[in-house]
């Protein structure tokens, strides 16, 4: 074993260029693979955080327009059991169809009120705040900045809202917020739960109970438990992937397209690797036969090759996880948005790139072993024969 190995080693530093040549093909391979994977990795991700990651992934609400869910509190308690482990971030919210009245103009809006400490967690209200604070006062409230340019309300401003049994109110402007969603900074405007359960006068009933997961694609299954747990038929449970199938299925594509690349990249660079080896065997023939002459057995004379094979495969790895790494944060850091922030950010999945370094020493050794079966064919007397 230490002989065939002795051996692998001498052969690769005879042929120094070629050598490299290959280790370069390998580090090529691996580095593409990692910056596809990390970079449509990283683009998933971020994909994920703008829409779903700052949105309701599972929602309970009353199976009936117009009901709702008269304790939460007990509700809450039976939703955490159903997977603890998975479900975070939970926050009742109690909402409602109005019409905003200024001075000027009237539009339709969604009045939505929770805790503001619970509802951090979903929508991280304190670090979207353009400006003002949030409206923990009864008759606060706090609107979008869009709504806010387009019906051109001030901080400090008293506007009116009307709902559908004809109710109206004076509420207090004392901030704006901007969720980087267009839609809701121009329909949603937010208050603390007391105030919009007494406009709205709901008692202590809630509109919906909203929560989060840990691992964002297992939504549906965590949902499933949670209708389970509940059993009540007067409550829907709906999560993000049923209500998201365009997305779900752009992300699905992605992947598969990432997966087909790297197939094809690994399948070439094996290719190289076996036509490289197989004309060092012509190469190194007379030596290959000369040991055999000496004693060499065939499995020994084989091993010299998967030797090599495996040694271009460690350093074309490793070389190529630094060329990976290093592209994904060169891409990560000059290709940019017009704000300056990264297009894609950095990601990197260390699990990922063992893998792809793993499958490159692998496969490196596996191309190795055309040659192999062929150097165990050679026949040693008519090899130093015919020179």
């Amino acid at each position: 074993m230490k002989l065939a190995f002795d051996i692998a080693l001498r052969f690769l530093k005879s042929s120094k260029g070629q050598t490299a040549l290959i280790v370069l093909g390998i580090a090529i391979g691996v580095s593409v693979q990692i910056f596809i994977g990390s970079l449509i990795t990283g683009l998933q991700k971020s994909l994920i955080d703008k829409t779903v990651g700052s949105a309701s992934q599972i929602t309970v609400s009353a199976k009936t327009d117009g009901d709702f869910i008269l304790a939460p509190q007990a509700e809450i308690k039976t939703i955490k059991a159903a997977n603890p482990d998975e479900i975070i971030n939970l926050v009742a919210v109690t909402q409602g169809p109005a019409i905003l009245k200024t001075a000027d103009q009237s539009t339709t809006i969604i009045l939505r009120g929770f805790d503001w400490d619970d509802a951090q967690g979903i929508y991280k209200i304190v670090d979207r705040m353009v400006n003002g604070e949030l409206g923990t006062n009864e008759n606060e409230v706090i609107i979008g900045t869009d709504l806010s340019e387009n019906l051109n309300i001030r901080i400090g401003d008293s506007i009116e809202m009307i709902i559908p049994n004809g109710k109206a109110q004076q509420f207090l402007v004392t901030g704006f917020f901007d969720l980087q969603v267009k839609s809701l900074n121009k329909s949603w405007i937010l208050t603390n739960e007391n105030t919009v359960q007494a406009f709205l006068e709901t008692g202590e009933g809630v509109s919906q109970i909203e929560m989060q997961v840990n691992d964002v694609f297992a939504a549906d299954e965590v949902a499933t438990a949670v209708e389970k747990r509940l059993n009540d038929d007067t409550l829907v449970v709906t999560n993000w992937k049923a209500e998201n199938a365009a997305l779900l299925s752009g992300l699905s594509g992605q992947t598969a397209s990432s997966l087909m690349i790297q197939v094809f990249v690994l399948i070439s660079v094996v290719l190289g690797i076996a036509s490289v080896l197989a004309i060092s065997v012509v190469q190194k023939s007379r030596q290959i036969g000369i040991l055999k002459a000496m004693g060499m057995h065939n499995p020994k004379a084989s091993l010299v090759f998967l030797f090599q094979g495996f040694l271009l495969g460690i350093l074309g790895a490793f070389v190529g996880v630094g060329l990976g790494i290093g592209l994904s944060w060169s891409f990560a850091t000059f290709v940019t948005n017009p704000d300056g922030s990264s297009l894609v950010p950095f990601y990197i999945d260390w699990i990922f790139i063992g893998i792809s370094a793993g499958i490159a020493i692998t496969a490196s050794t596996m191309a190795a072993l055309i040659p192999a079966i062929r150097v165990s064919q050679l026949d040693p007397m008519e090899v130093i024969k015919n020179g």
